[in-house]
């Protein structure tokens, strides 16, 4: 696996009247995408994208990720086309199950995520290549549609899944998928299994990690991480770590004493598969270890309490 593009996600708490000039300053810094996010209740994720595309002339923009059963799969599928036929080339879709709690909050939560995902991500991909469409799903019923035109430059669409199903399907219906922050280079290796036992070509991985560079104080960069998985980590182990040669000590720890246990006993070596920490080139090494486990792309994540500016400068540097 050649060395992974590298990327940055614009945080859900930003400013959105500084979204233009950071989409800018991310494409003459040389980032290969600028990420948004459609967490509730944020920012909009087309309208993001818009934003950004519209301020720069080549940098791609990634929507990681709109819920899939929060939009129409008609509707979303004007939108990525609209874009699409706008800024040829530069849009990266992504659609995902939606966060449960926030799903059920806003009444779009369903009984079968896994078939929502399936039937939404297809429709979108089939009218996205022009075909005319007629779907009698369980949660996507469309009669005869067709984009008007469809774009010339159709957009991939990666699904943001974790689960075992979810990847396979993603191997199935997508172009590929989009990891959350937490995924060692092993389960990156793990999901370019399970997806590509679907496929009969390889799929596409992105893989969000949290990062920080510090080479004059690497320890208090690895620290100030150490914070950020713990609290991932607080309930125990998650997809992303339950195969780990350390989950039954992750998850004994949390369960004895939650993130603060964490944060206080957990090894160096555990911080530094679940995030990027420390010098430069402590920082380069994770990011090949990814590369060689199988992942594409590393979208890089500050913490919001961070500067972004000094932060994004930081991390320019590992641009090759």
């Amino acid at each position: 696996m050649s060395s992974p593009k590298i990327s940055v996600m614009y945080r859900r708490e930003a400013d959105p009247t500084m979204l233009a000039e950071e989409a800018m300053r991310v494409e003459a810094l040389g980032f290969n995408t600028l990420w948004i996010v459609e967490d509730c209740f944020y920012m909009g994720g087309i309208s993001q994208a818009a934003i950004a595309l519209a301020s720069t002339t080549s940098l791609k923009v990634g929507i990681g990720i709109n819920p899939g059963v929060a939009h129409s799969a008609a509707i979303l599928a004007m939108e990525y086309a609209t874009l699409a036929r706008a800024f040829p080339g530069r849009l990266v879709g992504g659609i995902g199950h939606g966060v449960d709690v926030w799903m059920k909050q806003i009444g779009e939560d369903v009984a079968s995520p896994l078939t929502a995902i399936e039937e939404t991500t297809s429709a979108i991909r089939r009218l996205l290549r022009g075909e005319r469409i007629t779907v009698n799903g369980r949660y996507v019923k469309l009669e005869d549609v067709q984009l008007q035109p469809p774009p010339a430059v159709v957009p991939p669409v990666l699904l943001g899944v974790r689960g075992p199903k979810s990847l396979a399907l993603a191997g199935r219906v997508a172009e590929g998928v989009l990891l959350a922050e937490n995924a060692s280079p092993e389960f990156v290796r793990q999901s370019r299994e399970t997806m590509d036992a679907q496929r009969t070509t390889p799929g596409y991985i992105g893989v969000y990690t949290c990062a920080l560079i510090n080479d004059d104080d690497p320890v208090r960069a690895i620290r100030t991480i150490r914070g950020v998985v713990a609290g991932w980590n607080a309930n125990g182990v998650t997809a992303e770590t339950a195969r780990l040669p350390f989950a039954e000590e992750l998850d004994a720890m949390a369960k004895a004493g939650g993130a603060a246990d964490l944060e206080a006993n957990m090894p160096d070596t555990w911080v530094q598969q679940l995030a990027l920490a420390g010098t430069i080139a402590d920082v380069r090494g994770g990011i090949a270890a990814y590369g060689e486990a199988g992942a594409n792309e590393v979208i890089l994540v500050p913490m919001p309490e961070w500067d972004w500016s000094s932060w994004l400068q930081s991390v320019a540097a590992l641009i090759p």
